[in-house]
């Protein structure tokens, strides 16, 4: 085939794929299965490494690439990325329409109501047609530049068709709930805090530094807006969202051109009803006047667009008001803010404190002392602040400052790249010695009965508990001479203290607190390695050759048993006689054709997954949760739901339920 052949042919396969990554992630409209896709994408990666120099940056193989960066670089927006001025009921919405009559003399010639994504604003700028840019709305001036990361946005074109000169398109990154759900499972999983919520997920996911982590967070794109387009001319917004979904970018589902205020409350009103049942978060309106001319001719205060106004819905959950905000200390050292609130009745019991998650959280909502505030119980449980009554502040009310110290120790706090979490890096703070102490006898950990956290407080402060292996020196007479303990309680805990050196070795791994290890990792590698010496003498290396097992985890538990302070307590534990064992049985090979390889299932086959995970795991195979670069093939079936994108995103073979059946069959192995 001559080079410009080879070309053509490059050029026709990217433009397929681009349009079937369309109907995929935009149209939700596929038109091939999973399986023909990933072929697609399989034969043009190999045109492109028989060819290298046809390679393009607007190539979809080049959606994650390039290595993690050192920092984010400030970028100055070519216009302000303004705030919205919100309303919150019809009266405010009246006055808002009167400003726009007086400032034009007239009616305005339409209006047009989206939906307000509860997500982060980003700026992108493309160039001949490429996407060249992508910048954080940052402070309204100035923002972050994370292209590397925009690139990894399914949602988002790399390339626009008809390659306008220089245009920039503004719009909204959020986290679908299937996505978020998925994330903090797995996040829980590893050890980590969970996000508080889609959008502050999504505020850390694009401003991770290393690209390939943002692009296994799976994030999604709303259009909104085009502020810049040299060489074209639109004459109103409702034309721009027109052009923007004909370029293949997501816009605002269900945006409507309204006539006037009637049409807009009928709006608001009917996508009330269904803000439970969406995919992702919003948290009101946006109502726009149309015109272009119009909306120039309006122009903007130095905060707020005068065209354009946010309708807030009532947040969910009981008013009460802020006594205080108190800043706790976590095992991790993961600081966060919680709010002492006046007791309010929330979902049948007496709420009077609820979590602001992190910094980011409380900058969000503005929550300040003596503040009226929304609370509801986060998956029903946990009771969190959702939003401020800006009429319930004090004049003189002062912003809430997260310390720049821990307040336990006055260590400086850290914030890592990419993390709204800020830590204090100091292992020796008594806070968080004090929270290792509780997360080590929970029952999450070794499970010691008996022992809550106002014991452990008690014990501590007696001098009696210094680190978890002190707990094996406890004597019960001496116990029983505390105040509110006595001889049977004593004895009994000493019994249950000793019973825990019986606990199986992956629960004292959990127990250790080994930052990213929970319950999952511990048992992959407690069923690998079998002792705390072999895993002491593992290396990262050999580490994720656990399955499940990657890099973070692998370097999070070789750092571990390197760490001077960690050694010191495992040789403590180890003379008291904690120091659990397991047997390490060889797998066995014979019969089991698909040994080594790990599979897993999504959407509805023409079996139960049960059945079909006990076929595979008969023949040797591992039939896992989650997907990860580990993960050797996705088996989709029909509704196929995130995993598969994920899959994608990471490169993994996918086959529908026919690519297995033949699979298994060239295998001997009977359907």
């Amino acid at each position: 085939m001559t080079r410009i052949g080879e070309r053509k042919k490059v050029e026709e396969l990217r433009k397929e794929i681009r349009r079937h990554e369309h109907l995929y992630y935009v149209a939700t409209k596929p038109e091939i299965s999973d399986f023909a896709f990933d072929q697609l994408m399989a034969k043009l990666r190999r045109l492109e490494e028989t060819h290298p120099e046809l390679v393009s940056s607007d190539s979809p193989t080049q959606r994650v690439g390039g290595t993690p960066l050192d920092s984010l670089r400030q970028v100055q927006h070519a216009t302000p990325m303004l705030s919205l001025d919100n309303s919150y009921n019809e009266g405010d919405l009246e006055e808002w329409l009167g400003r726009v009559r007086r400032g034009l003399g007239r009616e305005p010639a339409g209006l047009v109501a989206e939906l307000k994504i509860d997500g982060v604003s980003l700026s992108l700028t493309y160039e001949n047609g490429g996407l060249q840019r992508a910048v954080t709305r940052g402070n309204g001036e100035i923002g972050d530049d994370v292209t590397a990361n925009a690139r990894t946005i399914r949602s988002l074109p790399l390339a626009l068709p008809d390659r306008p000169t220089a245009i920039e398109v503004r719009g909204e990154v959020y986290l679908p709930h299937e996505v978020f759900r998925e994330l903090n499972r797995s996040r829980r999983e590893e050890g980590e805090e969970p996000f508080a919520n889609p959008r502050n997920a999504a505020a850390g996911s694009v401003r991770l530094l290393d690209p390939h982590e943002c692009g296994r967070r799976r994030l999604a794109f709303f259009a909104y807006q085009v502020p810049r387009a040299e060489g074209l001319s639109f004459a109103s917004h409702s034309e721009t969202l027109e052009r923007l979904a004909a370029w293949g970018f997501a816009v605002n589902p269900g945006w409507l051109r309204c006539s006037g205020l009637e049409e807009v409350r009928a709006f608001i009103g009917q996508w009330g009803e269904r803000r439970a049942r969406l995919g992702f978060d919003i948290d009101g309106v946006v109502v726009k006047v149309d015109n272009l001319e119009e909306q120039r001719a309006l122009g903007a205060t130095s905060k707020f667009p005068r065209w354009a106004v946010a309708y807030k819905y009532p947040p969910e959950g009981e008013k009460t008001r802020v006594r205080g905000i108190v800043v706790q200390v976590g095992r991790t050292g993961a600081l966060t803010p919680v709010a002492d609130l006046e007791p309010v009745s929330l979902a049948g019991s007496t709420v009077s404190r609820a979590t602001l998650h992190n910094a980011d959280e409380v900058a969000r909502l503005d929550v300040r002392v003596g503040d009226v505030v929304w609370v509801a119980k986060g998956g029903d449980v946990i009771p969190k602040v959702v939003a401020v009554d800006p009429a319930g502040r004090a004049v003189d009310s002062e912003p809430f400052r997260m310390p720049e110290r821990c307040p336990s120790c006055f260590t400086t706090v850290v914030r890592e790249p990419g993390e709204v979490v800020a830590r204090c890096p100091n292992r020796r703070c008594p806070a968080v010695r004090r929270q290792r102490l509780f997360h080590f006898v929970s029952r999450g950990g070794l499970d010691v009965e008996g022992l809550g956290r106002r014991f452990i407080d008690q014990l501590s402060q007696a001098g009696l508990l210094e680190d978890p292996a002190s707990l094996w020196d406890l004597d019960a007479a001496r116990l029983a001479e505390l105040p509110q303990w006595g001889d049977t309680s004593a004895a009994k805990l000493v019994e249950q203290i000793a019973a825990a050196r019986k606990r199986p070795l992956w629960r004292l791994l959990v127990a250790l607190g080994i930052r990213h290890v929970g319950e999952k990792a511990a048992k992959v590698l407690a069923a690998k390695f079998g002792s705390l010496v072999a895993l002491e003498r593992a290396s990262t290396e050999e580490l994720e050759e656990a399955e499940g097992i990657g890099p973070t985890i692998a370097m999070s538990v070789a750092a571990f048993f390197t760490d001077e302070e960690a050694q010191a307590l495992l040789c403590r534990l180890r003379k008291r006689g904690v120091d659990p064992h397991e047997v390490v049985q060889a797998p066995k090979t014979e019969g089991r054709p698909l040994l080594g390889l790990t599979f897993v299932l999504t959407g509805t086959l023409s079996r139960p997954r049960e059945s079909v995970a006990g076929l595979l795991e008969e023949a040797g195979a591992r039939v896992a949760d989650n997907v990860s670069r580990r993960t050797s093939y996705v088996v989709a079936g029909e509704d196929a739901g995130s995993k598969l994108e994920r899959a994608r995103s990471l490169g993994v073979t996918v086959m529908d339920e026919h690519g297995l059946r033949t699979f298994l069959g060239e295998r001997r192995i009977a359907w």
